[in-house]
């Protein structure tokens, strides 16, 4: 039988699919297409080439048709039927031929795939995975992932600063009245969440990069974390197989 963390693991996992399930936007700080485009310009430096690319959680496709000039072939995956439907109409408006759509999550992707990748991507999407289901994650990715190629995991909630960000730390008129209204007003949220056995966070889980980094180097990976440009409580991890590592 499955333990009281096993659930409640279960229980979020569910009420993130319910939330996510009707969504038509993929939650960036801004829908405006000048802030879209930055952002997309500072992931694919980050990406930083090859020909054929996975986009994990691909969304509403806001950031996957920006993309799609830089590569021959992408996949976008999400399992979102709604955010599917957006991406499509995206995809039509700017006549992005080379990007096809899957419908799938973290586990099912895997069986649908019909071919390997130089980049395998996910934006804003790991904070609601458990660090098992990372593990998960970055092992099947590994399978699918070129000679070379690079699993870049964008937008990851960091520990240390998230905190300070939610309690408006970051913003340009903090000051010790508003910060503590706002240490009050997320002790609320936390307390109602737990007495609704809802996330204390809708953004999910805050993953410590070490963690990250332990979980790629069993994999033969070598990362490199870079903070978010455009997210001042995100980063980046950038995980390619070491020279001497072998293929799993």
């Amino acid at each position: 039988m499955p333990g009281k963390n096993e659930k409640k693991l279960s229980k979020l996992k569910d009420f993130w699919v319910e939330f996510f399930a009707d969504r038509k936007d993929g939650g960036h700080r801004s829908s405006d297409e000048e802030f879209i485009s930055l952002e997309a310009k500072e992931k694919l430096f980050h990406l930083d080439g090859g020909k054929t690319l996975l986009d994990f959680g691909c969304g509403a496709g806001e950031l996957l048709v920006y993309y799609a000039p830089e590569y021959k072939q992408l996949v976008g995956v999400d399992f979102s039927a709604s955010m599917l439907d957006e991406a499509s109409k995206k995809i039509r408006e700017r006549k992005c031929g080379n990007i096809s759509l899957i419908q799938a999550d973290d586990k099912t992707v895997w069986d649908k795939l019909e071919y390997s990748f130089d980049r395998i991507t996910a934006a804003g999407v790991i904070q609601y995975l458990t660090l098992q289901e990372i593990d998960n994650f970055i092992f099947n990715a590994s399978n699918y992932l070129n000679k070379g190629g690079k699993i870049v995991l964008f937008d990851i909630l960091d520990p240390r600063l998230y905190p300070l960000w939610k309690i408006g730390l970051f913003s340009q008129d903090a000051g010790f009245g508003k910060i503590l209204r706002k240490v009050g007003f997320e002790f609320k949220v936390i307390l109602s969440a737990s007495l609704s056995n809802r996330p204390r966070d809708i953004l999910g889980f805050a993953h410590n990069p070490y963690a990250i980094k332990k979980i790629a180097n069993r994999y033969g990976f070598e990362t490199i974390f870079v903070k978010s440009m455009y997210y001042e409580y995100k980063y980046h991890a950038i995980i390619s197989r070491t020279s001497e590592s072998r293929e799993f």
